[in-house]
């Protein structure tokens, strides 16, 4: 997915993955039963953290990341076409996902 959010400073662009649509048992699960996954792929990456030097520390993250963040992390947004990203501080995502 491509997004038409640029982020400022610190802030990251993510794209949380779907939702399991049924449990190891095999039960489907319906719409209100379902966990928000903590897990999502950066879609875009601010400039990094302005410091009092003025200039900018660069990010730690990379477009195209995969990363776990808390459940409560960053704002979600709908985009002009529809789709739901998060808007969240570097800072507030855990870990990359590699391999």
């Amino acid at each position: 997915m491509k997004t038409n959010v640029r982020p400022l400073s610190d802030r990251v662009v993510i794209e949380r993955f779907a939702a399991d649509e049924k449990t190891a048992g095999g039960l489907f699960l319906p719409e209100n039963a379902k966990n928000k996954p903590q897990k999502g792929k950066v879609l875009a990456v601010g400039p990094g953290k302005l410091l009092k030097d003025g200039t900018h520390k660069a990010p730690a993250l990379k477009v195209g990341d995969v990363v776990l963040f808390t459940n409560w992390a960053g704002d979600e947004f709908k985009q002009s076409h529809g789709e739901h990203v998060l808007l969240m501080r570097e800072e507030d995502v855990l870990a990359v996902v590699t391999g």
